[in-house]
């Protein structure tokens, strides 16, 4: 079993930083692809940055310049430094994970709540 735990999210002013956390435990032999995604109230989930096992990444246009993936790979953990940040980026923020833990399989966080006020 794998599971994913996300932490740092919290109240922050437009314009502040905050710095998202997900780290992933159990059987796990590899991970190849780390996200972040969002889900803001009454919108669908949506993608906001990915990072790959060789570290290259890529980002929602909305986030671009603002945020930052990262990955620390002998913690089995990815980053999501938040900056510049405005009252359209409030959503829970979700980890997601491509996990081989014997079989190869998309694993969820429980989610983290980020709000933006202005």
């Amino acid at each position: 079993q794998v599971q994913l735990v996300e932490s740092g999210g919290g109240l922050v002013q437009a314009g502040g930083s905050l710095r998202l956390s997900c780290e992933a435990s159990g059987t796990i032999f590899s991970i190849s692809r780390m996200d972040w995604y969002r889900q803001a109230p009454g919108k669908q989930r949506v993608l906001v940055a990915v990072i790959t096992s060789g570290g290259s990444t890529n980002y929602a246009d909305s986030v671009k310049g603002r945020f930052t993936i990262s990955r620390d790979y002998a913690k089995n953990t990815v980053y999501l430094q938040m900056s510049s940040l405005k009252p359209e980026d409030t959503a829970v923020y979700y980890c997601h994970a491509f996990v081989d833990s014997g079989t190869v399989g998309g694993y969820w966080g429980q989610g983290t709540q980020v709000t933006v006020s202005s």
